[in-house]
């Protein structure tokens, strides 16, 4: 390994990563721990200095060979002053200064990014967004977010808060996202798909339909979009009309963003990764419908190519200063 390294930390409300690279994208060094938000970010903090110092260490390194760290975290955040503003993910995590914080355990500039930003930034340089000038990047987690590259740059918005589609209304009622009933994260996200399932099965069991789904709600479970899955690939009925529905409203807003964006590429993680074409066929014929249709006519759709190393490859696009 070189001398000098970037740090990538990815935060996320499950877990957090750190990574070392000296060739980004390509991981040198990885560690994780669970996130634990309802403890507060003192201790997350803390581990997070003793990780990144724990991989230097195993690479025979010290603190002088960091060229910078780049952390990706869920929004609201200050990008410019480093500081993450409680999201939804991380409520306990108010105001919290984590650029100053790193910077002066490490003495290294630290860089702080959305993560729907970090994500974008990290596919149109090393994953299904290569040779694009013109891309939207959709995180379609548990949230849904989207990060811009426009003329090849990653494009903030006045308040860096441009992309925010998941706030868009498509419906007057629905599922709530983005604290918005019938948004686009209503309609489109895990969250989303996890109140749909809710409420599609209360009405298959009204028409006594039988369903996988209902075994989470007879044990007192909440159904979750990785149980839509699971049930869709074991042919329920049920869970693929929910993956169909789901793709349909995810469709309207990719319409959207080509009529207002006009992108070569839309790249979609998360969900799109894990359902694939039972997702996004449906999304494209809507889109196809909906939208303008020469700008439909050059924008693909697909998954992102990072799969799961996306969150450590976008935090080191965010040490990089891209």
């Amino acid at each position: 390994m070189s001398e000098k390294v970037w740090a990538g930390v990815d935060i996320g409300g499950t877990k957090t990563a750190m990574v070392l690279s000296a060739r980004p994208p390509v991981v040198d060094a990885r560690r994780e721990f669970p996130t634990l938000p309802a403890q507060g970010p003192g201790q997350a903090l803390d581990q997070i200095k003793k990780g990144i110092h724990e991989l230097l260490t195993r690479q025979g390194l010290t603190d002088a060979a960091l060229h910078a760290i780049g952390v990706s975290c869920g929004g609201p955040l200050d990008r410019l002053s480093g500081v993450i503003q409680s999201p939804p993910n991380l409520s306990t995590w108010v105001d919290v200064p984590i650029k100053a914080i790193l910077e002066a355990e490490f003495h290294a500039t630290c860089r702080l990014e959305n993560d729907a930003n970090a994500g974008a930034v990290a596919e149109h340089r090393h994953g299904a967004g290569q040779g694009c000038q013109h891309m939207v990047f959709l995180t379609m987690g548990t949230g849904l977010g989207a990060g811009i590259i426009a003329d090849g740059r990653l494009y903030h918005g006045a308040l860096d808060l441009a992309g925010e589609i998941g706030h868009v209304r498509l419906t007057r009622a629905g599922p709530i996202g983005h604290n918005k009933a019938g948004s686009v994260e209503g309609w489109a996200s895990g969250g989303g798909v996890a109140q749909v399932a809710r409420r599609a099965v209360e009405a298959a069991r009204r028409r006594g339909q039988k369903t996988l789904l209902a075994a989470p709600l007879r044990s007192r479970k909440a159904i979750t979009a990785r149980d839509v899955a699971l049930a869709a690939e074991r042919g329920d009925i049920v869970a693929r009309n929910i993956i169909k529905s789901t793709g349909q409203k995810l469709g309207e807003a990719l319409a959207i963003l080509v009529d207002v964006l006009n992108p070569e590429r839309i790249v979609i993680g998360g969900l799109a990764m894990r359902l694939g074409e039972a997702l996004l066929g449906p999304a494209r014929n809507v889109m196809q419908r909906e939208a303008l249709a020469p700008a439909a006519s050059v924008c693909q759709v697909v998954p992102a190519a990072l799969g799961e190393q996306i969150g450590d490859i976008a935090a080191l696009c965010v040490a990089m200063g891209f």
